[in-house]
Order: C-alpha cells, then sequence, then structure tokens
C-alpha cells in the first residue's frame, strides 16, 4: 500500500521541476494527482508520463482557481493535498526592480499561495476530511537576499502566511506547512548555477546542489501521515546551509 492511498493531490507548477517531482512522488504512493501550470504542452506531456491529470490553471487568478478546486471535487469528491508550488524568480537589486516586474513576483509567489489555501481550504473544510497544505518557500524566506528584493518579499510572505494559516486551519485537521529549499538544479535557475555548480557545493556541507527529488521527498512526508504532528513549520532542505 502507498502512503497517499485514496488521497487526492492538487500539484501547481507541476509541468516540470520540482512540480513535476512532487506530482510523481505522489502518484508513486497512490495518490490522484491533478497538476496545474500555464504551460500547458508540458504540463500535458508530464501527466501523460505520470499518468495523472492535467487543468491549466494561473495561480495568479481568483476565477481559474475556483474553476479548478471545484473541477477536482467535482471528478473525485475530495481533495485532500494541495502543493502550492508554482512560482518565478525574476532576480533584481531594489533600484533596478520595476514595478511591473514586482508586480508579477507578488502576483505569482504570494497571491497564488493566499488564494490556493483560502479555496482549497474551504472546499477540505466542508469535505470534514482533514488535509494538508504544503507551501513551497525558500531560504529566501528565511533571510535576505542579495539582488532579489521582490522574490525575497513574496517568499517571507509565503512563511509568513504559512504560520498563520496553520493555526486558524488546525481545528479542522488540516496542517499547513512551509519547504524551503536551497540550490536546487530546476528551470528556473539552471542558467544561473551553470558552470559555478562546484563551487557554489563547496560551501555546503553536503557537497551537491541538491535535485527536484529532494524537494518531492519532504513534500511526500509532509502529505502523509508520517508528519501528522507537524503544522506551522518551516522545513529547509538546503544541503545544510542553514544548519
Amino acid at each position: 500500500m502507498g502512503e497517499l492511498d485514496g488521497k487526492v493531490a492538487l500539484v501547481t507548477g507541476g509541468a516540470r521541476g520540482q512540480g513535476a517531482a512532487e506530482a510523481a512522488f505522489f502518484v508513486r504512493e497512490g495518490a490522484r494527482v491533478v497538476i496545474t501550470d500555464v504551460l500547458d504542452e508540458a504540463g500535458e506531456r508530464t501527466a501523460g508520463e505520470l499518468g495523472c491529470e492535467y487543468l491549466h490553471l494561473d495561480v495568479s487568478s481568483e476565477q481559474e482557481w475556483e474553476s479548478v478546486v471545484a473541477a477536482v471535487i467535482a471528478r473525485h469528491g475530495r481533495l485532500d493535498v494541495l502543493m502550492n508550488n508554482a512560482g518565478i524568480f525574476r532576480p533584481a537589486q531594489l533600484l533596478n526592480t520595476s514595478t511591473e516586474q514586482w508586480n508579477q513576483t507578488v502576483a505569482i509567489n504570494q497571491t497564488g499561495v493566499f488564494l490556493g489555501m483560502r479555496i482549497a481550504g474551504k472546499a477540505m473544510i466542508a469535505a470534514g476530511n482533514g488535509g494538508s497544505i504544503i507551501n513551497t518557500s525558500s531560504i529566501a524566506g528565511l533571510e535576505g537576499g542579495f539582488g532579489a528584493a521582490a522574490y525575497v518579499a513574496t517568499k517571507w510572505a509565503v512563511t509568513g502566511m504559512t504560520k498563520t494559516v496553520a493555526k486558524e486551519f488546525g481545528k479542522h485537521g488540516i496542517r499547513v506547512n512551509s519547504i524551503h529549499p536551497g540550490a536546487i538544479v530546476t528551470d528556473m535557475i539552471e542558467s544561473m548555477v551553470s558552470g559555478k555548480e562546484d563551487k557554489i557545493a563547496s560551501r555546503q556541507p553536503i557537497k551537491r546542489l541538491g535535485r527536484p527529488e529532494d524537494i518531492a521527498e519532504m513534500a511526500l512526508f509532509l502529505a502523509s501521515e508520517r508528519s501528522s504532528y507537524c503544522t506551522g513549520q518551516a522545513f529547509t532542505v538546503d544541503g545544510g546551509v542553514h544548519g
């Protein structure tokens, strides 16, 4: 038996990278998984490879969130796990950060998580089965990060929202936790670390960069009953940088 047998999981930003790895782990452990993204071709391909469902979702859109969650409930009758993975990274120092860049980063990384927790949370509460909400923050949600004011601001917001909503949803049996990845090699940061892998890894207690599967392992733990006494917590997965 799998750790998530009978569970229904929704993974945002699931077309590739960490989201695809998380979805793969959830499928492997018996969950019925729906991945979402704005990259429709890649999303459909990943869903086909994993044997799960794909739905288009711009996480900054309240209407699209409502439609997706309603579709999941209509098809499966429940929603047990929300993996708020979707996010963007557009680095720039503060003086070079445009208002457009700031607003887009907040809309996806911060408002997207807010909408997901609120809308999926309502569905979980109505179903009465409890659940697990897992928000992808970052080590940038625990400290300052040079040259990424907008990104850091949103990831701190995710950290704070997670802790707050955990207190509000606990009485409904819904756990809310955040994952804080370090240097994980995905499409989002590959160009930034290319050629610098050894140098970056040499500064860490664990002498390698992270893989999407490293985050998926933590996501599976938080989605499963193994973490039944964990809520409102920030779980860092960064090779020991913040040990």
